[in-house]
């Protein structure tokens, strides 16, 4: 995979915490241009991975690449230039509205005390529409539901307006209209706006309808790469997650989709 066009890689990665390793000689290309879902069984290593890519976790081993440079050497501003992340989970400061919190997706693009400026605005406000939260713009974001913070820090993410999305289970706590309309706004961003976008996904059928390149996890390694519909088989969902299943034909995306057999089948 060092072959294809790519930003952002990790190259023979060791990753853990204290003494624990999740992971060993892993090495990883982004493809530029792609919407890359990361699939697997809880504890493979896949948030840790996406954790290390984006600079807040530091692998014990091996380095991770942006624009051939090793990201550590970068300033954090030009980073957060480049890179934005949505990690599972985030605690906003107490009070702050979610106009607030949004617009601190553009500290990046700010110069110290810099004013505040219209393409700023412009930023907050098609982030805040693009994540269904404009009407709740006032409000304060200790009193949403959880679904409604987290297309909150969605928009903070995507006010970033960078070329480079992370983004650690960003369905979680949305209900099935939001996720689908989520998952619609990143192939959005991905086909008409030319982000890429790599992003850890529970859900295998989202994966497989929405991905155009699909990394499959298990025990801190990858076991299998590529497009959905190349590399879906029930052997490799059997490898990964231990689970029997048949693989159909999604009658709306065309796209592999899972079946479980269950006990009995």
């Amino acid at each position: 995979m060092t072959d294809i066009p790519s930003r952002l890689r990790g190259d023979s990665l060791t990753l853990g915490y204290d003494k624990k390793v999740v992971a060993e000689n892993l090495s990883v290309t982004i493809p530029q241009g792609e919407l890359t879902v990361i699939i697997g069984p809880n504890a493979c290593g896949k948030s840790t991975l996406l954790r290390t890519l984006s600079r807040l976790h530091t692998p014990l081993k091996g380095e991770v690449l942006l624009d051939g440079a090793a990201i550590a050497s970068y300033p954090t501003k030009e980073v957060a230039r480049s890179l934005g992340l949505l990690p599972q989970s985030s605690n906003a400061p107490a009070g702050i509205s979610v106009t607030e919190l949004v617009a601190r997706g553009r500290y990046p693009h700010q110069a110290l005390f810099g004013r505040w400026r219209a393409e700023d605005e412009v930023a907050v406000q098609n982030a805040m529409r693009a994540t269904g939260v404009a009407d709740l713009a006032q409000q304060s974001v200790d009193t949403l539901s959880g679904g409604q913070r987290q297309r909150v820090w969605i928009a903070m993410v995507l006010a970033q307006e960078t070329p480079l999305l992370l983004l650690d289970e960003p369905t979680t706590w949305l209900d099935i209209t939001h996720q689908i309309e989520l998952l619609e706004l990143m192939q959005e961003l991905n086909q008409q706006h030319g982000r890429t976008l790599v992003v850890v996904l529970h859900d295998l059928n989202h994966a497989c309808r929405y991905a155009t390149h699909l990394i499959a996890m298990r025990d801190g390694r990858i076991v299998a790469e590529g497009k959905p519909s190349e590399i879906v088989t029930p052997a490799l969902i059997e490898q990964v997650y231990g689970l029997r299943c048949v693989i159909v034909d999604d009658p709306v995306a065309h796209t592999p989709m899972i079946v479980p057999l269950g006990r009995g089948g």
